[in-house]
C-alpha cells in the first residue's frame, strides 16, 4: 500500500484532481440539463497526458476525480455513474495502450503527433460509445443518437487536442537527448514577454469584439492563431502548446457560454462544423511546432556530429577551436590550456592492437571528463591527443595539469588478456581575452607538449618559460604553419644547379640538380631549404613537399619540351618520409604516365639515414621505381655510420660524397684519402661519383686526380631559377 501511494505522490494527485475539477467545470459550463452534450471536454486530454507520462496507475485518481465532478457539479442519475466511469477510464487505457505500441516521442514530431491524435480518436470514439450509450439507456438522451456520439466524440478529441500536448511537455522532465534543440537557439525573454502581452492583448479585442454587430467580429480569431503560428516558429514546444491551448479554450469557453456575442449553436449540425473547424484550428499549430522542431533537432544532430568525437563523445577539434576563439574574443578570466599527449602510444597500437588502443583512448577520455572542474573543458582533437580549457593560471594550472598526469599515469584498463597503461606529456600556455592569438596559443601548447616529451615524457613543459627547446619546437612549429601556406598557395619555386662532368666522356645534355626554394610572401625574399626543411621532416612534411616538387618539376618540363628534351639527367632529393611511404612508387607511376618527361631521366638522391631506417622498405622503393626507369644516388656518402656495409645492399648509380670532405681536402690528409677510398670502391662497383661543394678550380684539378667523376657546387655553378637555367647562353 506503501508503494502505491509512494507511486502516486498524494501532492501531485491533488493537483491533478483540483486540475481535473477545474476544466470539468469549464466544460459543464456549456450544458444546461443532464441530456445535454458538453462542446468541449477539455478534462480527457490531462487524463490521458497524465496516464500516459505517470502510467495506468493514475487511472484511480482519474476515478474519485469523476465521482467528485458528478457529485460537485454535474449530478446524474446513480444509473449513468459506471457509464461516465467506463466511457473515460476504458477511452484512456486504450489509447495509451496503443500510443505506447508505436513508441510515442513526446509529440515533438510530426509521427508522435499523429500517434497522439490517432490514440486522441481512439479515446473519443470509445468513450463516446459508451457515454451516449449510458445515456440512451437512462433515458438522458433528448436527440439523435448518431449525431449525439459525433458530437461526444468530437469534444472529447477537441479536449485532447487543445490539453495534452501542453500538459505533456509540462509535466514531462527536461529532455536529455544531445540532439533536442538548445534554449539559445529560440527567441529570448523580450520577445516571450512581447508575445505573452499580445496574446493576452488578441483575446481581449475578441472578447470586446464580440459585443460588436458585425458578422465578420470571429475573423479577430486569427489574431491569437496568428501569435501560436508564430510561437511554433520562434518559442520553445511548451509556448507554442500553452497558447494554443489558452486560444481554444477562450474561443470554445466564448462561444460555449454565449459570451462577448458569440452564440452557441442551437443544433447538432452547427455544432458539428464549429467542432470540427476548432479540431483543425487546434492541429494545425501543432503541426507546425513539430515540423520546425525536427527542423531543429536535424540541424542540431548535424552540428553535433560535425562538433563530437564519435568514439569518445567529447567535443572534437572543431569544438575546441570554436571555444578556443571564443574565449580569446571575448571578455572573461584569464584561463589555461592544456595541450595533451600520450607518451609512446604506437607501442600501445603495436603491440596489442589498434582496438586495444582505442579502448584505451575512451577510458582516458571517461577519466578526463569525469575528473573536471565544474568550469572546465576537454576536447578530443586528434588521434591521442587532447586539449583542456582551464579556468585558472599559474600555479593552480599547474596544480591541476598534475593531477591530470597522476591519474593517467596509475589509469588501467583491461583488454583481452593485456593490461593497459600510458603516461602523457602536457603543454601548457596562458590565454588572456583579448590579447591572444588562436594560432599562436596553440602553437605554443603544441611546441611544449612536444618538448615535454623529448624531455622523456611524463611531465609538463609551461610556454613562455625560458628554454631553449622549447623555444627550438616553437619556431619549429611556425615553421610548419608557413609550409602548410606555401604549399596551399604555391610559395615555392624551383632552382637548377649544374653537375659538371670531369672528363669528356661525360653525359651530353643539362645534368642539374633541383633544389627547392620557399618564396617569403610577406619580404618577397627566397629562402634555402635549410631553414624549412628540418621542421618539415620533424611535422611529417616531406612526403607532400616531395610530390610538390616532382609534380611542379614535370609540369614545367611538359609545358617545355624542348629544354625537357635538352637534358640529360636531373636529381631530385628524396625525402625519409617518402622512403617510408608505401603509397610513394605507386604515385611516381601514375604522375609519369601522365608526362613526357622520361623516368631515366630522373634520379632520386637519398641519404644514407634515411635508408638505413628501414632498410628492407628503402630496397623495396628503389627496386619498384628502377623497374619504370628511375635511377638513385646515395646522398651525402661518407658520413653515415654503415656506409660500405650496406653498399651491395643498396641499388644506387652513384655516390654524392658528402661536402665536409671536399671543403677540407686541400688541407685535410684524412678527407683525400676518404674522398680517394669512396671514389675508388664506386669503381670497383661500377658506381660514379660526384663530389658536392666544390667551390675552386684548385679543388676541381685535385678531385680530377683522386678520379671523382662529376662535381657539383658555386665554383662550378651557382643555383638559377629553373626558367633562367634554360634560358642561358653559356
Amino acid at each position: 500500500m506503501n508503494e502505491l501511494w509512494q507511486s502516486l505522490q498524494w501532492r501531485r494527485v491533488a493537483v491533478y484532481i483540483a486540475l481535473y475539477l477545474l476544466l470539468s467545470y469549464l466544460a459543464t459550463s456549456f450544458i444546461n440539463t443532464p441530456d445535454q452534450v458538453t462542446l468541449l471536454w477539455p478534462a480527457s486530454g490531462l487524463a490521458l497526458a497524465f496516464v500516459l507520462r505517470f502510467g495506468l496507475l493514475w487511472c484511480l485518481p482519474m476515478a474519485v476525480a469523476i465521482l467528485l465532478v458528478h457529485v460537485l457539479m454535474n449530478p446524474v442519475p446513480l444509473a449513468f455513474v459506471p457509464f461516465s466511469l467506463g466511457s473515460n477510464i476504458l477511452g484512456v487505457i486504450v489509447a495509451v495502450l496503443y500510443v505506447r505500441s508505436r513508441e510515442f516521442d513526446r509529440m515533438l514530431s510530426i509521427k508522435g503527433g499523429f500517434t497522439l491524435i490517432q490514440g486522441a480518436l481512439l479515446m473519443s470514439m470509445i468513450s463516446g460509445l459508451i457515454g451516449v450509450a449510458g445515456l440512451h439507456l437512462n433515458g438522458m438522451m433528448g436527440g439523435d443518437f448518431w449525431l449525439a456520439l459525433l458530437k461526444w466524440s468530437l469534444g472529447d478529441l477537441l479536449g485532447i487536442i487543445c490539453i495534452a500536448p501542453a500538459t505533456l511537455l509540462v509535466i514531462s522532465p527536461v529532455s536529455k537527448d544531445p540532439d533536442s534543440p538548445p534554449a539559445s537557439g529560440y527567441d529570448g525573454p523580450n520577445s516571450r514577454l512581447a508575445w505573452s502581452f499580445l496574446l493576452v492583448l488578441s483575446l481581449t479585442l475578441i472578447f470586446f469584439g464580440g459585443y460588436s454587430t458585425s458578422p465578420y467580429v470571429l475573423s479577430l480569431a486569427m489574431l491569437p492563431i496568428a501569435l501560436v503560428v508564430w510561437s511554433a516558429i520562434r518559442l520553445p514546444p511548451v509556448w507554442t502548446t500553452v497558447g494554443n491551448a489558452l486560444t481554444v479554450l477562450a474561443v470554445t469557453g466564448m462561444i460555449g457560454l454565449g459570451l462577448g456575442g458569440f452564440k452557441p449553436p442551437e443544433d447538432f449540425s452547427d455544432t458539428v462544423f464549429l467542432l470540427v473547424f476548432l479540431c483543425l484550428m487546434a492541429i494545425f499549430p501543432l503541426i507546425l511546432m513539430a515540423s520546425n522542431h525536427e527542423s531543429r533537432k536535424s540541424a542540431q544532430k548535424l552540428f553535433r556530429r560535425a562538433t563530437t568525437d564519435a568514439e569518445t563523445g567529447l567535443p572534437n577539434r572543431t569544438a575546441f577551436e570554436d571555444a578556443a576563439r571564443s574565449a580569446i574574443d571575448g571578455i572573461g578570466p584569464v584561463r589555461t590550456l592544456a595541450y595533451l599527449d600520450f607518451d609512446h602510444f604506437k607501442v600501445v597500437n603495436d603491440t596489442a592492437s589498434h582496438e586495444a588502443g582505442d579502448a584505451l583512448i575512451k577510458g582516458v577520455a571517461s577519466m578526463l571528463s569525469a575528473g573536471l572542474y565544474p568550469e572546465d573543458r576537454v576536447f578530443r582533437i586528434g588521434g591521442d591527443e587532447f586539449a583542456l580549457l582551464m579556468m585558472c593560471e599559474g600555479r593552480e594550472a599547474d596544480l591541476r595539469a598534475q593531477r591530470v598526469l597522476r591519474t593517467i599515469e596509475t589509469f588501467r584498463t583491461g583488454w583481452k588478456h593485456h593490461i593497459l597503461s600510458t603516461t602523457a606529456s602536457i603543454g601548457l600556455a596562458t590565454l588572456r581575452p583579448g590579447k591572444s592569438e588562436f594560432a599562436q596559443l596553440l602553437s605554443q601548447a603544441d611546441a611544449a607538449c612536444f618538448t615535454a616529451k623529448e624531455q622523456g615524457g611524463n611531465r609538463i613543459c609551461i610556454a613562455g618559460q625560458d628554454s631553449p627547446a622549447l623555444q627550438m619546437q616553437t619556431d619549429a612549429m611556425e615553421w610548419a604553419v608557413r609550409i602548410r601556406q606555401a604549399l596551399a598557395q604555391n610559395h615555392f619555386e624551383l632552382e637548377c644547379q649544374d653537375i659538371m662532368p670531369l672528363s669528356a666522356n661525360g653525359d651530353s645534355g643539362h645534368y642539374f640538380e633541383v633544389l627547392l626554394r620557399m618564396r617569403d610572401p610577406a619580404s618577397g625574399r627566397l629562402l634555402p631549404p635549410g631553414l624549412f626543411i628540418p621542421a618539415a621532416e620533424r611535422f611529417h612534411l616531406g612526403t607532400r613537399i616531395d610530390r610538390y616538387v616532382i609534380d611542379m618539376l614535370l609540369s614545367w618540363m611538359d609545358a617545355h619540351p624542348e629544354q625537357a628534351d635538352s637534358v640529360a639527367a636531373c636529381s631530385i632529393n628524396l625525402s625519409a618520409g617518402s622512403m617510408e611511404d608505401e603509397s610513394f612508387a605507386l604515385f611516381m607511376r601514375n604522375r609519369l604516365n601522365k608526362s613526357r618527361f622520361p623516368a631515366y631521366k630522373i634520379i632520386f638522391e637519398i641519404t644514407e639515414t634515411s635508408a638505413m631506417l628501414d632498410l628492407s622498405r628503402a630496397q623495396a622503393l628503389i627496386a619498384d621505381l628502377r623497374r619504370i626507369g628511375c635511377r638513385f644516388a646515395l646522398d651525402d656518402f661518407g658520413t653515415g655510420f654503415c656506409s660500405f656495409k650496406y653498399l651491395q645492399d643498396l641499388d644506387v648509380d652513384m655516390f654524392k660524397i658528402d661536402g665536409s670532405f671536399v671543403r677540407d681536402l686541400e688541407t685535410s690528409d684524412l678527407s683525400k684519402a676518404v674522398i680517394h677510398s669512396i671514389t675508388y670502391i664506386a669503381h670497383v662497383l661500377n658506381k660514379i661519383t660526384v663530389a658536392e661543394h666544390c667551390e675552386s678550380e684548385a679543388l676541381i684539378t685535385q678531385l680530377r686526380e683522386l678520379g671523382v667523376d662529376k662535381v657539383q657546387g658555386y665554383g662550378i655553378h651557382k643555383p638559377q631559377p629553373i626558367g633562367d637555367y634554360f634560358s642561358r647562353t653559356d
